[in-house]
């Protein structure tokens, strides 16, 4: 860690602590016993688990890879997705590295692919198209009775959510296991630093902060030949309305991990951002949001996709005794390593599986054993606390949680055709009004 985040960790954070708490020794909590985890490096072996997967780009097609690697007799039968290249790509790849012979007519194209692939015989279904469409491909997925693996973010807009809290109560009244893309959440490392903290290591919860800065992320310049549908498909991961900008697409990763080790979701939050950079899409270039709780403490989110930039991809949650890095690393108040995360046979700080693959491992195996594990209303509150950081940005107004999770503010056309899109690209302007929370308007 540099000696600029130390600094922002011990002094800070921690005189205010003081304040707050009274000060306390240093950490006597990390030679402890601590409760005793268990990993499985492969999901226990059983029937065939037949699974079909909606969405074939780059990310379904890892989360396919992953599920097949989990553990034995595991199958995928049936394909959808909108693009039949796409389709076409993942079919190849799935017979070429696992012998997956996937059938004809078991394979299938449209908006609508989704209802014919759930109506085959299928146990699992995987789900990793553009974030827009997850609420209503895991709805339709629990009323079909199939256990879920749903890619982060599950929505990006308020309605979204509240249909996936629904879903995912139904999914518990089905004892369906519903596993998410928040795969910090099953890597050994970061739960085993969870433990501790949970458990008293770092005292108290005050503060915490997190970042997401990286450089720009692929864009797809569109074509003459392809419709504005189409066109904003093959580029999703820059329209606000498909992915929910990238404070919703990709920095829920760093949000859900705070939400995870505080076990709070904010109550309000202000924020700022704005657009420099980005070639395509109608997102911003960067965001830096507060988040307020219930009891006083804050959260510093900040994210960034800008290229020749100093990176930084981090959680750091601060008590007020100590500070963890929340992957693998517990500090006492002045910045001293107290414990750091050692599994056998590994660097000091890895872990042996990755927990791409784990995730995977831990859906099979809460099957398998008949223990459902249910993750939907984590990762739909995480989602929600972006979509909530995401307006206060737009807008340039405190937003409250209560507020989100009342919108009725839906990003998106109201159908879905390959064909004009009646979303004009423009992007927010904070100050500017209501307009500015609906930028990419309900046609």
């Amino acid at each position: 860690m540099s000696e600029e985040r130390k600094f922002e960790f011990t002094r800070r954070n921690f005189i205010s602590a003081a304040a707050v708490v009274g000060a306390g020794a240093l950490i006597a909590g990390c030679k402890k016993e601590y409760p005793k985890l268990t990993f499985v490096d492969a999901a226990p072996d059983g029937p065939p688990l037949k699974a079909g997967l909606i969405g074939c780009g780059e990310r379904g097609t890892g989360a396919a890879r992953d599920f097949l690697a989990a553990g034995p007799n595991l199958k995928i039968v049936a394909l959808a997705d909108v693009l039949p290249d796409h389709l076409a790509t993942c079919r190849g790849t799935l017979t070429q590295e696992f012998k997956q012979e996937i059938a004809d007519d078991h394979c299938f194209v449209g908006f609508d692919a989704y209802k014919k692939l759930l109506e085959q015989d299928v146990d699992i279904v995987l789900m990793a198209t553009p974030p827009h469409f997850r609420p209503i491909h895991f709805d339709a997925a629990v009323e079909a009775k199939k256990h879920c693996f749903i890619e982060k973010p599950v929505g990006v807009d308020a309605p979204g959510i509240r249909a996936v809290l629904a879903a995912g109560e139904k999914a518990k009244a089905y004892n369906l296991s519903v596993v998410t893309g928040t795969q910090r959440r099953h890597s050994r490392s970061y739960q085993e630093t969870y433990n501790r903290v949970a458990n008293g290591a770092i005292g108290k919860i005050v503060g915490a902060s997190c970042r997401w800065n990286q450089s720009q992320l692929w864009y797809t310049p569109p074509q003459k030949k392809w419709s504005d549908m189409e066109a904003m498909i093959r580029d999703w991961v820059n329209w606000a309305w498909l992915s929910g900008d990238h404070i919703v697409e990709q920095h829920v990763h760093n949000l859900d991990t705070i939400a995870w080790f505080t076990g709070m979701h904010p109550v309000k939050a202000v924020g700022v951002g704005g657009r420099a950079r980005r070639v395509t899409g109608d997102q911003f270039d960067f965001f830096s949001v507060q988040f307020a709780y219930e009891n006083g403490t804050h959260l510093e989110s900040m994210c960034r996709q800008i290229d020749g930039c100093t990176n930084d991809v981090s959680e750091y949650v601060a008590g007020a005794e100590g500070y963890t890095n929340c992957k693998n690393t517990i500090y006492d108040r002045d910045g001293k390593v107290i414990w750091m995360y050692q599994e056998p046979g590994q660097e000091a700080g890895a872990t042996k599986v990755d927990p791409y693959k784990q995730e995977h491992i831990d859906f099979v195996t809460s099957i398998r054993t008949g223990k459902p594990l249910n993750e939907a209303e984590n990762v739909a509150k995480s989602t929600l606390t972006a979509i909530l950081g995401r307006t206060a940005a737009y807008t340039g107004k405190e937003v409250t949680w209560d507020q989100i999770m009342e919108s009725q503010d839906r990003l998106g056309p109201a159908e879905y055709a390959m064909g004009p899109v009646p979303l004009k690209p423009v992007w927010p302007v904070p100050g500017s009004g209501d307009a500015a929370a609906k930028h990419a308007r309900t046609a």
